[in-house]
């Protein structure tokens, strides 16, 4: 009896790692997604306060990226400045960003998030449908089990934000 109950939990912990791995890698490539933003979005200067002032990811509530963002931004260097992540929790601390991501779960508070931040150039990245249209910049979405990207054009340019013609050749057609 004993026996079974210890195969059953080893069973449970495989079929528990085995379900987390595709959200991991999914997270991995959606990291990377925001860090090459950095390097494809010019923001006004007059959002750094300083010419050394760090790009500024900002990830609001739970991180779903965990450790592994921040470790591939602190070597990550574009236009002379440096990388960083931070984990927040309000549209007071947002409007300090460069690129604000809102996971599924900060859903039901995006509206009030997206109003806050659409007077300043924040580039916004969400992961559900309707995101852009709500005025998000870009949006995430499976598609084959393959991460793709959706950019609203309009509301980059309220944000004063140019996107790279290489990102938004990137962008699903008719989606941008």
């Amino acid at each position: 009896m004993l026996s079974r109950f210890i195969l059953a939990l080893v069973l449970g912990q495989a079929l528990l790692v085995s379900a987390a791995e595709p959200a991991a890698e999914e997270y991995h490539v959606k990291g990377a997604f925001l860090i090459n933003f950095a390097k494809f979005v010019d923001w006004p200067e007059q959002v750094f306060k300083g010419p050394s002032d760090p790009i500024l990811i900002c990830v609001v509530g739970q991180n779903p990226f965990g450790p592994g963002l921040e470790r591939a931004a602190r070597d990550t260097i574009v236009a002379n400045r440096s990388v960083s992540v931070r984990e927040i929790s309000d549209a007071q601390q947002a409007a300090q960003c460069q690129i604000v991501f809102l996971s599924a779960a900060e859903k039901k508070r995006s509206r009030t998030l997206l109003q806050a931040l659409q007077s300043g150039s924040v580039l916004t990245v969400g992961e559900w449908e309707g995101f852009i249209a709500s005025g998000g910049v870009i949006n995430f979405r499976l598609e084959e089990e393959k991460v793709r990207i959706e950019i609203n054009t309009a509301s980059a340019d309220r944000a004063k934000l140019r996107i790279s013609s290489k990102l938004l050749s990137l962008a699903q057609a008719g989606k941008r």
